[in-house]
């Protein structure tokens, strides 16, 4: 039997009240987070727009419940509802439903934008509920939903709002900042270069470029001079047996009960009696020395999950036990690799107590060592800003960039029966 001709579950006026409910409440949310972070500036007067959010949740729960059954929230019907409110509002009243004057971009598209999401948490909430009988599991389990949902919201909030700040003070000029200092808006009106002018100053005129280059080049061989140890001392831990095996095991995080200012001074003179200090090769000793342990913990208990059948087999095809890791283990441990080698490039690239007392040349300063030259009072504040920005994205972008494969990757590997 096709799906078309399958009968469309009931509900019940409770279940009725219960979409209607659950709508309005994720809308409300939603639309306080976003006028939040659409106040224009600290002067403006904050207009939380309670009607139209009332209003927006009496339709959206209905209309989405028309879908839901289907499968799926449609994005398009919640966007165009979201739309029509708003045009309504302003036709009406003459004002965007964030309370500024006038019919701003922001009040055309927030309610899209509210609809949307709202209608994605809604079939979420609803997902499997019988919305017939209302049970009091079923009452429970919305509950724990609406809650998680909450939390969600919050914490993104959090998270977002502060990279916001710093993003926006980032494409300000001088005076706009010193006019506001939380104004949020950016003004998208003004020529490309007086936008980016924080960006280009930092680059060029404090040699962030130059740190960029240094950053990533100490990143990578970080991540190359933990992994190749790392993975021998992992697959040597769990699969062969040597004098020591189980307390070398046990021992591999005691480095990690120093912490790291107490291991700072003495590497700070022995450092400086080799000739390390004030060059990248000594932060090349310290930061794989921190790397390693971690690396090694994790590696071997993902290679304790492998399974010793598909590497016995290698071993009887004639393979050498090298020729087993290459060929064998770390093809199966991509995912972990890729989680380890992401870890220690985080380390690497945000690391700044040794990197601010070994290096003293500005030729060869991190991004963090260099980001304290950007921290004065002869430095505008957009272009601290405009650091810090270029230090946290590219992290962003690599985590969320790998994330897809670790998270295709988790089911990889394994011997099938």
């Amino acid at each position: 039997m096709s799906s078309t001709n399958l009968p469309r579950p009931q509900i019940s006026v409770v279940g009725a009240i219960v979409m209607v409910v659950v709508g309005a409440f994720l809308s409300v949310i939603l639309g306080f987070v976003l006028a939040f972070a659409m106040t224009t500036s600290s002067t403006a007067e904050f207009h939380m727009p309670y009607l139209w959010l009332a209003i927006s949740g009496l339709v959206l729960g209905p209309a989405v419940s028309l879908t839901r059954f289907r499968g799926r929230t449609s994005p398009l019907l919640s966007a165009g509802i979201g739309l029509a409110i708003g045009l309504i509002w302003i036709a009406v009243t003459g004002l965007s439903p964030f309370g500024m004057d006038g019919p701003t971009l922001v009040g055309i598209i927030g309610p899209p934008v509210i609809f949307t999401l709202a209608g994605f948490m809604t079939r979420k909430a609803l997902r499997e509920v019988d919305l017939e009988h209302i049970t009091r599991d079923a009452r429970d389990k919305l509950i724990v939903r609406m809650l998680r949902a909450i939390g969600i919201i919050f914490y993104l909030a959090i998270v977002a709002v502060p990279f916001y700040f710093m993003l926006a003070s980032s494409l300000k000029s001088r005076a706009a900042i010193v006019s506001d200092p939380t104004d949020l808006s950016i003004n998208f009106a003004q020529p490309l270069g007086e936008l980016l002018v924080g960006y280009s100053e930092v680059i060029t005129r404090f040699s962030f470029g130059r740190y960029i280059f240094n950053s990533t080049f100490v990143a990578v061989a970080t991540v190359i001079l933990t992994l190749v140890p790392a993975i021998l001392g992992a697959y040597a831990v769990t699969r062969l047996h040597f004098p020591g095996r189980k307390f070398f095991s046990r021992s591999i995080l005691l480095i990690y009960m120093f912490p790291a200012i107490v291991l700072v001074i003495p590497l700070y003179s022995i450092f400086s009696q080799l000739g390390l200090r004030d060059t990248l090769p000594g932060l090349l000793i310290v930061y794989p020395a921190m790397t390693i342990p971690v690396g090694l913990y994790m590696l071997r208990s993902y290679f304790q999950t492998l399974p010793r059948d598909v590497e016995d087999q290698g071993l009887v095809d004639g393979l050498t036990r090298f020729q087993v890791i290459t060929k064998i283990v770390l093809p199966l441990s991509a995912p972990a690799l890729a989680s380890v080698g992401l870890y220690v490039f985080m380390i690497a690239w945000n690391e700044f107590l040794f990197a601010f007392m070994f290096l003293d040349s500005p030729e060869i300063f991190t991004l963090s060592r260099g980001m304290v030259a950007l921290n004065s009072q002869e430095v505008p504040r957009q272009f601290l800003m405009a650091g810090a920005v270029i230090i946290t994205v590219p992290i962003m972008v690599l985590f969320f960039w790998f994330e897809k494969y670790l998270v295709g990757g988790l089911t990889a590997g394994g011997v099938k029966g």
